[in-house]
């Protein structure tokens, strides 16, 4: 049985897709969300919090992969 996960928008992807280039995150999502407040200006608390999950759903895909 295949379980459907969230749908995050376009936006959401390229914005993560491109930051992820030139950061280092990890799989946790406060340091995350601490990293993106430094780093990035980004006005909505639940914009800042859809990107930094995704983010720490990349890291944790790209670690499994390491494995």
């Amino acid at each position: 049985m295949h379980i459907m996960g969230r749908i995050r928008t376009k936006d959401i992807k390229k914005t993560v897709k491109h930051i992820i280039e030139k950061n280092n995150f990890t799989v946790d999502f406060e340091k995350n969300k601490d990293m993106l407040n430094k780093r990035y200006i980004i006005r909505e608390k639940r914009a800042r919090n859809r990107i930094a999950g995704y983010v720490t759903r990349q890291m944790r895909i790209k670690e499994e992969n390491k494995m």
